[in-house]
């Protein structure tokens, strides 16, 4: 019995092949111009690394921004409950789950079977997602991936008080003319996207072990910020792109089990 999940977000698209509950292969691409196409390619690689074809799905569940374009999918289900079964699965005792992807940011409460006791989501404001990164990484002529590596050189993080994504670059602009250096305003930046995050996710809460998913994930900067934010330790997947992807093939296999 061969399952998918299928998450499509607004930066890259996601797809996990699992058998009996064990991961087989998954792939991860950039989204592009069309969620259909998109779903398409990422599932057929992630097939094309497991020996599989298209037929060989028993039953495939979609996700993320994009799950109503994937054809192909049997069922849609929430990126939310996709997130915390996926996370459940690699890493059973987490308790609260911290996910900033490209338009998005959530703070998941995960009980011990991998069902949502709460969470909290902010997809209306760039400021605490990867799309604040990209356009602040462009300010400074920076790529996006060497943002963490050079913020944790800094001494004295820039502040930056503005959470509104166009004024924030007003200041970041200002504070490079005053002479900042650049790994005190990289680390400013990373600061300020987790604050976001940390004030957001308080009306969950913030339980042990916390685990941080998405592409900013591979930020160690950002991940740095959290912890001194929570107070508490913070664990990342393997490939934490993959959680909502993985969580969606789960339930694939949870809704083949009920017929």
């Amino acid at each position: 019995m061969i399952t998918a999940g299928v998450d499509v977000g607004a930066a890259t698209a996601k797809t996990a092949i699992i058998s009996d509950g064990k991961i087989l292969s998954y792939a991860v691409i950039p989204t592009g111009d069309s969620v259909a196409r998109a779903a398409e390619r990422v599932t057929r690689a992630a097939l094309e690394q497991a020996g599989l074809s298209m037929a060989d799905l028993s039953f495939v569940i979609s996700t993320g921004y994009g799950r109503n374009g994937v054809a192909f999918a049997n069922k849609t289900a929430s990126e939310i409950i996709c997130h915390a079964k996926g996370v459940n699965l690699l890493m059973p005792a987490a308790r609260t789950v911290i996910d900033i992807g490209g338009q998005d940011s959530k703070v998941i409460g995960v009980r011990e079977n991998g069902t949502v006791s709460d969470f909290v989501m902010n997809d209306k404001c760039a400021a605490g997602t990867g799309r604040f990164l990209e356009v602040m990484a462009g300010v400074l002529g920076l790529d996006i991936e060497e943002m963490g590596p050079i913020s944790c050189t800094s001494k004295e993080p820039c502040p930056i008080s503005n959470t509104c994504t166009i004024f924030a670059e007003t200041e970041m602009v200002s504070l490079r003319a005053e002479g900042r250096t650049r790994e005190d305003l990289v680390a400013g930046i990373h600061k300020a996207v987790a604050s976001r995050v940390v004030v957001m996710g308080k009306t969950v809460g913030y339980r042990e072990q916390v685990v941080f998913t998405g592409g900013v994930a591979k930020n160690t900067g950002v991940k740095n910020s959290l912890e001194a934010g929570i107070g508490l330790p913070i664990l990342i997947p393997e490939e934490p792109q993959i959680m909502g992807a993985l969580g969606a093939a789960l339930l694939a296999k949870a809704e083949l089990s009920r017929q």
